[in-house]
């Protein structure tokens, strides 16, 4: 068995969408960067990467690459699972959490283990986001940002 552990922390800015787990999330801001910028995406991608001994997003998917522009994070974590998966066939789980003040994030978990567990092609079960606040302490706090972390356990069958 294999475990990673993934980061991701992103700039709230006006006039973007709010995409965490592949949902669209009602919300006056959206998170800025050359994706989507779906942190709890992200960091599942990056602790899938690093559980297999991959590197991390950045080295799979550049920032300075035309072709990860505005992409859909979801489509990211399923070329992770075709990377990942062709040495470490089995996903075990996915243990998340989302780290914003705003939105309350809790009537939308479902549907993003949802969609996770469909890109990565196993079940529901395995999938757990969490959400939670920084109680208005630094960045995240003042509602600057948002950040996500994961750990993920992958095995050879």
């Amino acid at each position: 068995m294999r475990v990673g552990i993934g980061y991701d922390i992103h700039k709230l800015v006006a006039g973007r969408k709010l995409i965490l787990g592949g949902i669209e999330i009602p919300f006056e801001k959206g998170l800025a960067g050359h994706s989507d910028a779906d942190v709890l995406v992200h960091a599942i991608c990056d602790a899938l990467l690093g559980a297999a001994g991959l590197g991390d997003i950045g080295l799979h998917f550049p920032d300075s690459d035309a072709a990860f522009k505005n992409i859909y994070s979801i489509r990211l974590l399923e070329k992770t699972r075709e990377k990942v998966t062709a040495q470490y066939p089995r996903i075990y789980n996915i243990d998340a959490t989302v780290f914003a003040e705003a939105p309350r994030l809790c009537p939308f978990r479902e549907a993003m283990a949802a969609n996770i567990s469909q890109a990565l092609e196993i079940k529901k079960e395995c999938v757990n986001i969490k959400a939670t606040t920084t109680e208005g302490l630094g960045f995240i706090g003042s509602g600057e940002g948002m950040a996500a972390m994961c750990v993920a356990m992958l095995g050879a069958g």
